[in-house]
């Protein structure tokens, strides 16, 4: 099949986010001007560049309360997030803070979890995940969108601390295994990561 974007699918559901995967998911805890915390899961997530470290998450439409989504107005009014890392253990406690929760709820509270004190920013890490990836914003950017009404907002941050479980570092190198996330595929969809193969870069052939 073939189809633009701009015209329809014709299918049951739409299929771009399925082609596109898998995506690794941003558990992003921010913290607004007066000490609220907020966590929420980004499928629109990834590391963009090495040195410095960086990332983008991507926010779409406006909060059901009315205004940005919650992790967008924290991190514009507080410049700083953190990413933790999704894993299969931690799944259904993921899955319980992508719901459209009122402002004033705790989502690290509502999905049984524990803050624990980052070290270079002030929101917190899910103490239960084995990564985290303290930031501090870039800057923000908006991106195409159907319309004022729905934004799609495009979050820039730098690494500035990064945690990793000592359990899970093997002769110097992290064993991704052991840390065992999660991505995001489309529709209700997900992947664990249970199979790992190496390929060696080949150098390009002498002429």
């Amino acid at each position: 099949m073939f189809y633009r974007p701009s015209e329809g699918h014709g299918l049951a559901q739409d299929p771009i986010t399925q082609l596109v995967v898998p995506r690794p998911i941003g558990w992003i805890t921010s913290l607004d001007a007066g000490g609220g915390l907020n966590l929420a899961p980004f499928s629109f997530f990834n590391l963009v560049a090495y040195r410095p470290p960086q990332v983008v998450l991507s926010t779409t439409g406006p909060h059901r309360e009315g205004g940005p989504k919650d992790t967008l107005r924290n991190v514009r009014e507080t410049g700083e997030f953190v990413a933790s890392l999704a894993t299969w253990s931690l799944r259904e406690q993921l899955n319980l803070t992508s719901a459209p929760a009122p402002r004033e709820v705790d989502e690290l509270e509502h999905a049984g979890l524990t803050r624990a004190p980052s070290t270079v920013v002030a929101p917190p890490r899910v103490a239960e995940s084995p990564v985290h990836l303290e930031c501090r914003l870039v800057q923000t950017i908006e991106l195409l969108a159907p319309g004022p009404e729905r934004p799609n907002t495009l979050v820039h941050g730098e690494v500035v601390g990064v945690h990793v479980a000592d359990e899970a570092i093997v002769d110097g190198r992290v064993d991704i295994l052991r840390l065992d996330p999660i991505g995001r595929l489309g529709y209700d969809e997900y992947v664990r990561v249970v199979e790992v193969f190496a390929m060696t870069r080949p150098g390009w052939p002498a002429s």
